[in-house]
């Protein structure tokens, strides 16, 4: 349960980080993007346990956590732009 609080908070962090570094116009907004960045750390730290890479009780790292934010707020963007074509 601690590691699941710890994702959500690094999540809203590392969120916050990619839509900064993630190039483009984005329509999102504040809520948005934290869902974003806390969906990418959780995506960080399950496919990390999943991979071997982390122990059941452990997060991923916050660099994992923005990596995963990134790829979440592309997969995002790719969906919201067909949606609008």
């Amino acid at each position: 349960m601690w590691s699941l609080i710890v994702a959500i908070v690094v999540g809203f962090i590392a969120g916050l980080i990619a839509r900064a570094i993630h190039p483009g116009d984005d329509k999102a907004g504040f809520i948005v993007t934290t869902l974003l960045g806390i969906a990418g750390s959780l995506l960080a730290t399950y496919g990390g346990r999943l991979l071997g890479l982390y122990s059941n009780n452990s997060s991923a790292g916050f660099i994992a956590s923005v990596i995963g934010a990134i790829v979440i707020l592309f997969i995002y963007n790719l969906i919201t732009k067909r949606s609008n074509a």
